[in-house]
């Protein structure tokens, strides 16, 4: 690591901490949001804004160039009721940074940020490079990267900065969220009832249990369909009318989210109704460059279970990051200091061999 670059990579973890010490909670990142302006403006990056939603080209940007879009998220979920520690006090104990956030997906922003100030003034790029620091990931609001694209300049092909250890997620699954309704005879407790909704639903429960999707992909496995929710009745006397579950379907790249909604709708034993089928599962080719750059450093290709800004995008994207995804959401969330080391030195290398090749 060259003089500048262990700068800027001390500048990152110092930016993380502070980011760290921010609520950011989604929706409300608008702090978060002005310190990442603050700290790229200390580069001489001028930056743009739509909601809290962080952007910035490259200086020689060329419209005649294709785009590479480097995208992470800045806003968390709530720190959970299992915390020890202030998941507002950014510190390090043995190497590792705790503080909400700093896995998911800190510090993989804060290494793409060190990233694209590396490669910022180069003018010998065969891609232009956009920088989003994003919010509203983690509920897929209405002011995510989605609500950014559009006033974006085409993007040709997409890093999306998470927690993969910087291993390649080269396909993630899609979701879809599903609100149900088990149906039956509301009735006083003390009389007969052949149709109690809430027995009804123990064949419904054990239908989702054991039903299997036929289509099995290579990289990302089976559908996974999970009931997540149920609520019923508000008396003990009272046998309800129905009973409400809610089913997470995590949808692999050989089906699109509309195909599940309209299977499900109907052989489902029960009425089945989609919120959004908008978060698609979302690949890239494996011949890539930028995969094909990522395999030449040793790294390794998988296929990721677990939704991020990727499935907002229409183009090829690649998901790799510093950190290990089963940390986030966790209690005393933290990230290794050598990992945000490692990541940005990957990170340029990985983009060195993509500049190179291409």
């Amino acid at each position: 690591m060259n003089p500048n670059q262990k700068t800027v990579t001390q500048q990152a973890i110092d930016l993380l901490k502070d980011l760290i010490s921010i609520p950011s909670f989604s929706g409300e990142e608008n702090r978060t949001a002005d310190a990442i302006q603050h700290w790229l403006s200390g580069f001489g990056i001028a930056t743009k804004r739509q909601a809290n939603n962080v952007y910035a080209f490259n200086q020689y940007f060329d419209t005649d160039k294709p785009t590479l879009l480097l995208n992470s998220h800045h806003d968390t979920v709530k720190p959970n009721a299992a915390y020890s520690k202030d998941p507002f006090d950014p510190h390090v104990e043995d190497g590792k940074l705790f503080g909400l956030g700093s896995n998911d997906a800190g510090g993989c922003l804060v290494s793409l940020l060190a990233t694209f100030v590396h490669f910022y003034k180069r003018d010998d790029l065969n891609h232009n490079i956009i920088m989003a620091a994003t919010g509203e990931e983690e509920n897929a609001g209405p002011h995510s990267l989605l609500a950014l694209l559009p006033i974006l300049p085409k993007i040709d092909v997409a890093i999306v900065g998470e927690p993969t250890l910087m291993d390649l997620a080269i396909a993630e699954k899609g979701l879809i969220v599903f609100d149900a309704i088990v149906e039956g005879t509301p009735s006083h407790a003390a009389h007969p009832n052949g149709n109690n909704s809430i027995y009804n639903t123990i064949h419904v429960l054990d239908w989702f249990k054991n039903y299997h999707f036929n289509k099995k992909s290579e990289v990302l496995g089976e559908v996974k369909m999970t009931v997540t929710q149920i609520h019923a009745g508000k008396q003990h006397n009272v046998v309800p009318a129905q009973v409400d579950l809610v089913v997470d379907v995590r949808v692999n790249d050989r089906y699109s989210n509309a195909e599940i909604a309209q299977l499900l709708q109907e052989k489902a034993p029960c009425t089945m109704t989609p919120r959004s089928l908008r978060l698609n599962s979302s690949s890239i080719d494996p011949n890539h460059m930028l995969v094909k750059s990522g395999l030449a450093l040793g790294r390794k290709t998988y296929g990721s279970p677990t939704l991020s800004d990727q499935a907002a995008l229409s183009c090829q994207s690649l998901k790799i990051g510093p950190g290990d995804s089963t940390r986030s959401h966790s209690a005393d969330e933290f990230i290794f200091v050598h990992e945000i080391e490692a990541g940005i030195d990957l990170y340029i290398k990985l983009l060195n061999g993509f500049f190179k090749n291409n």
